[in-house]
């Protein structure tokens, strides 16, 4: 392909590349010597689910794949333990070798939604971070400086607020630049809050005689909340292992503004076009798009006509999950915890508080309500159970 149409596929969604002269000149010397270039994207497996604000970098990936690079999927098996600080305001709990590589197993199997397994390098960094002695950690702690640390943006918010920031968030940057020299990185890909962290990459490259990477990086996708980045944390996330009926539903929630940017970094749609649509089926169709990448056309197809029976006709949804009240178990709140409508009692308390909560046609306002006899038990505007004595 001709290094302008790939420089036009690269940059869709992009929001910034350091730099992108550099990027054409490899983009040139790759189509020159017919070597593809190693584009190179690490995740940190903090938690079991990718969602769609992973996917934003997943799909970048996929589109070199398909310009005929070598893409190099990094797990951080190692980082994780660690935690990236980007963009947090405080520590990251640490995890442990097990939580971590539980999570990892996970992170295989769901990218395979998204990029071709069979021309994709699975990678863990522990691979060399295992190996490496402590002297040989502390001899890359000379690859940065402490005034290099604290002009990071988030670090410097943290110490104007007189919070800690430990030694170990410090190291985070330099082996996340390590992995760049280790992999030979020609390319790198991460979210804008990766900045810091991509350019160290950069340093460390150019500090033992390697060629530098050039930086991509993302805009963060909001979570369905609209205001903070997608997060299983913030309980704000889609995730791609979800049922079709599930992420169907949360799509449908977000706001017709945050739809535009949803199509643009999720989809190959044109967004101008999408513009000329109206909002409530241009929404119903960015749903059915983003079920049918990860599941199949018919869920996709099934989950949007059920979507539409609910809630535009006001129906209840065919299968409901039943449960079983008796006198021991017929608390409100934990019937919303044990039968999984919630997944904690905070959730299930906003929830009642919002005044979210239904039987039948009775708003509950208690969360130590007795439920006492059968009905349709609504939380929230897609969550039924089916109460049975």
């Amino acid at each position: 392909m001709e290094i302008e149409k790939q420089l036009e596929i690269i940059k869709r969604g992009a929001v910034e590349i350091v730099s992108e002269y550099e990027l054409e000149k490899k983009l040139e010397e790759s189509k020159r010597s017919k070597r593809p270039l190693n584009i190179k994207a690490g995740f940190d497996p903090t938690a079991p689910d990718i969602h769609l604000g992973h996917t934003v970098l997943l799909r970048k990936l996929r589109q070199f794949q398909e310009l005929g690079h070598r893409v190099i999927f990094l797990i951080g098996d190692f980082t994780a333990r660690i935690g990236d600080p980007s963009g947090r305001q405080e520590a990251r709990k640490q995890l442990t070798k097990e939580e971590v590589m539980k999570n990892a197993a996970t992170y295989k199997k769901q990218v395979s939604k998204v990029l071709d397994m069979d021309k994709a390098q699975i990678i863990f960094n522990s691979e060399w971070f295992d190996k490496m002695s402590g002297l040989d950690i502390l001899n890359l702690t000379t690859h940065a400086t402490v005034s290099q640390m604290l002009s990071r943006a988030d670090f410097k918010k943290r110490l104007s607020k007189n919070e800690d920031i430990s030694l170990l968030e410090f190291m985070y940057p330099l082996l996340q630049g390590y992995d760049s020299l280790k992999l030979e990185a020609d390319i790198e890909l991460g979210g804008t809050d990766q900045i810091f962290n991509l350019l160290v990459g950069r340093d460390i490259q150019k500090d033992f005689g390697q060629p530098q990477q050039v930086i991509i990086t993302m805009p963060l996708l909001e979570g369905t909340d609209g205001q903070q980045k997608m997060s299983k944390s913030y309980g704000n996330y889609v995730g791609i292992d979800e049922s079709p009926k599930e992420i169907f539903g949360k799509i449908m929630s977000i706001s017709d503004e945050l739809m535009f940017k949803y199509y643009d970094l999720l989809t190959d749609e044109n967004v101008e076009a999408v513009k000329l649509m109206h909002p409530k089926e241009a929404k119903l169709k960015l749903a059915q798009l983003i079920v049918e990448q990860y599941h199949t056309k018919k869920d996709a197809l099934t989950a949007r006509t059920e979507f539409e029976r609910v809630f535009s006709q006001k129906e209840t949804p065919q299968d409901i999950p039943i449960y079983k009240i008796t006198p021991a178990k017929n608390k409100l709140i934990d019937i919303l915890l044990d039968s999984g409508l919630v997944k904690t009692k905070n959730e299930a308390r906003r929830l009642i508080k919002q005044g979210s909560v239904w039987l039948d046609d009775l708003r509950i306002e208690k969360e130590d309500a007795l439920m006492q006899n059968p009905g349709i038990l609504k939380a929230g505007k897609r969550r039924f159970l089916k109460l049975e004595k």
